[in-house]
């Protein structure tokens, strides 16, 4: 199938990364911006989309569809998105590379394969792609990818992982709980040696055993609050997975709180154009909170 418009839903940091890659590599990237904020209009505008204004029109121009937003939106919009295609009779293809668990792409499928509308299983592992930094990987699985895969021309790198659909998104699953599942911990742990004022003698003993830290205190921990509210849902969806096949989800459901309680400071209303706050703060500010709860 040879693809030339892409419908992107929607341009956030991630999917405004992708459409950029998109159109820079000679392809018409659209979107559907109504109700959207500034931000994400701005975005947008940067990254060479053309906004269509309605949903409609977005199914009906588009050769190929990528849905790439927080995990909780990813079911709703699949529905929609589902009622515009049988409305319109429309046939794009239906990309869904959000981080969900397996058994929610099956019933995205499922509304795909009801509207007569090909679906690919994608996942995304790395940062935002960005032309000569090739270190993002979009994952696809299902009985033909061929749609995705051809947007490797423009530069993206596309993996296929096999031809099952929920095979990309599992990939997506176990990744992310080896990532942020560990950052998460990670913040837990070190806010609990604060509120116990024993942060100093917790880091003189990393020192002491080799425990390497620097790589949490440096860049895992200081990007994390202006995502923790979408990861709330991540790791939900992880959970999930992880429940499914007979293992226990309590892990990642403790995750999710963690990013739950991050996600209620002011620290989360950063976006991704502010300096990330360092380590210390962000421990700060939840040693803080929970000093007030008591």
């Amino acid at each position: 199938m040879k693809v030339q418009h892409v419908g992107i839903m929607s341009p956030g940091d991630m999917g405004s990364a992708i459409g950029k890659m998109l159109s820079d590599g000679g392809l018409e990237v659209i979107t559907c911006l109504e109700g959207r904020s500034e931000l994400t209009k701005l975005r947008a505008h940067e990254a060479g989309m053309r906004d269509v204004q309605s949903l409609d029109r977005l199914v009906r121009e588009a050769d190929l569809i990528l849905s790439v937003l927080v995990p909780s939106e990813a079911l709703s919009l699949a529905v929609k998105i589902a009622e515009n295609i049988r409305r319109t009779g429309s046939h794009p293809v239906y990309a869904d590379l959000n981080a969900i668990a397996p058994q929610t792409v099956h019933k995205i499928e499922g509304l795909m394969a009801k509207a007569d509308i090909a679906f690919i299983d994608g996942g995304i592992i790395g940062p935002p792609p960005k032309a000569g930094r090739n270190n993002t990987r979009i994952y696809c699985s299902g009985p033909d990818t061929s749609a995705l895969e051809s947007l490797a021309s423009t530069g993206l790198d596309i993996r296929v992982v096999g031809p099952q659909v929920g095979q990309a998104s599992g990939l997506k699953m176990v990744y992310a709980a080896s990532t942020k599942g560990i950052t998460a911990l990670w913040t837990e742990l070190l806010t609990a040696a604060g509120a116990l004022g024993l942060e100093k003698a917790l880091m003189a003993e990393f020192e002491i055993s080799g425990t390497n830290v620097g790589d949490v205190l440096k860049y895992r921990i200081p990007s994390m609050p202006r995502r923790s509210r979408r990861w709330v849902g991540e790791m939900e969806e992880i959970a999930t997975t992880f429940e499914d096949i007979g293992l226990t989800p309590r892990m990642l459901l403790g995750a999710a709180d963690m990013y739950r309680l991050v996600g209620k400071t002011p620290l989360a209303d950063q976006t991704s154009r502010e300096p990330d706050p360092p380590a210390e703060q962000v421990l700060q500010v939840l040693v803080d909170n929970l000093r007030k709860k008591k």
